[in-house]
């Protein structure tokens, strides 16, 4: 099988794989993916961000794939029972194709701003352990037992831990293609790291207490390793957390508060599929509801929201429509003496004045991350690297770049609010942010 990809040119799925990834490529939730943007709504702020979880899911199992030749040309190393065999390349295969199965429209966002939404790592082994999904139907055809395998290994359970770590870990498939496919679509440098070099670095070591990891090999390793950290921090500064984008996503929230509002009021007017009618009420949203969701029915809910007689609803789905959207404020970074809340409450007062609802129109917005993160145990989490004649150790003690990164948590707080109270909202806010 071979596909054109603008992020790894030309990608082939060969012999068992390609049997495995065409199988699952005739399933209606892989295709469902199709229909939920990877970036949600950055396509505001960076126009080519249109890109689809499918895309992605492909990627990541093109990424996969390569991982996997990698560790077979290495694998000598292991003891014959750690080593790799057909079953577990397929489960591995298919698990990071599948890996995003679970996503709700606008990707990450859906299950932020819904009320009582679920992650959409639980939806996905929901999807992948159903046996009225087609996805279940597929991997059960293709190797006895294969549904549990594979949901297990995306829970981070497998007999190969390494495995499991390849999946959803510090340096996973997901990750090593997200970044690069992320930054070409938006148009950005920022995420751009070797790959190449970096899979040619990976080895396997083992720990004192005799588990083995795949770990970066020698020094040569050390600097794609870290471009592939540093691109996660820039992409997370640049992009992810950009504030027009975190401004957007603000919007959204306020649209889904006010509507779960409606629907408690019993408010039955309002256009929108069962999962959401259910999740605002706390109710259980079957299986086969949450898959009719995608980025397509929210639109069209949001266009018919437009016109709710409702006129804080009906307001918020218009700003969105002609993409006004709020402005931002960067606050301190220290919230000494309560300076965010302080903030925050006189932005609410001047919001107030003008008559808007203060709590919808005026959010304080905290996004932050750890660029690398590091386990401070003895566990096999986290990256290590093998250096000749030395004992493995942690990525973060060979690295003076991330040692310095290790652990520290970046956050970008701001005050969010209608474009229309700018000058006043400065004004307000200008004696507690200095």
């Amino acid at each position: 099988m071979l596909l054109r990809d603008p992020v790894h040119g030309l990608v082939a799925f060969e012999g068992r794989a390609s049997v495995v990834v065409e199988r699952l490529l005739r399933t209606r939730e892989l295709q469902r993916l199709r229909n939920v943007r990877q970036l949600g709504l950055t396509s505001l702020v960076f126009p080519g961000a249109e890109h689809s979880r499918f895309a992605h899911s492909l990627g990541a199992a093109h990424v996969m794939g390569r991982l996997l030749a990698r560790m077979r040309s290495v694998q000598e190393a292991l003891p014959a029972e750690q080593r790799l065999d057909d079953e577990a390349e397929d489960d591995a295969l298919a698990a990071a194709l599948l890996h995003d199965l679970g996503h709700g429209p606008f990707s990450h966002l859906f299950e932020e701003v819904v009320p009582h939404a679920r992650r959409h790592e639980a939806w996905t082994l929901d999807i992948v352990l159903d046996p009225g999904t087609d996805v279940h139907v597929a991997l059960r055809e293709l190797s006895s037992g294969m549904p549990e395998r594979v949901a297990a290994l995306m829970a981070g359970r497998h007999r190969l831990a390494y495995l499991a770590r390849c999946i959803s870990g510090t340096l996973d498939a997901d990750r090593s293609d997200y970044l690069l496919r992320d930054s070409h679509m938006t148009g950005v440098g920022y995420g751009v790291y070797d790959l190449d070099w970096l899979l040619r670095a990976l080895s396997f070591g083992q720990l004192p207490n005799g588990e083995w990891v795949l770990a970066i090999e020698g020094r040569k390793g050390l600097p794609p390793i870290e471009g592939f950290f540093l691109a996660r921090q820039f992409m997370y500064q640049q992009v992810y957390h950009h504030k027009a984008t975190r401004a957007a996503e603000s919007l959204i929230s306020a649209v889904f508060t006010r509507v779960a509002e409606l629907v408690q009021e019993g408010d039955g007017s309002l256009v929108m599929p069962a999962a959401l009618r259910n999740a605002a009420i706390a109710q259980p949203v079957a299986l086969g509801e949450y898959l009719a969701l995608d980025d397509v029915q929210l639109l069209t809910c949001f266009r018919a929201w437009e016109q709710s007689a409702d006129p804080v609803l009906s307001d918020l789905t218009s700003s969105l429509a002609r993409r006004d959207l709020p402005k931002t404020i960067p606050l301190p970074s220290s919230n000494a003496d309560g300076r965010w809340q302080e903030a925050l409450s006189r932005a609410r007062a001047v919001a107030a004045s003008h008559g808007h609802r203060p709590d919808l129109a005026v959010r304080l917005d905290v996004p932050s991350d750890v660029p690398y993160e590091e386990p401070t145990d003895d566990s096999a989490e986290g990256v290590w690297v093998v250096i000749r004649h030395q004992p493995i150790q942690r990525l973060g003690g060979c690295s003076f770049l991330l040692g310095q990164l290790r652990n520290q948590r970046i956050e970008r707080p701001r005050l969010v609010f209608p474009a229309v109270l700018r000058e006043q909202v400065l004004a307000a806010v200008e004696p507690v942010i200095g």
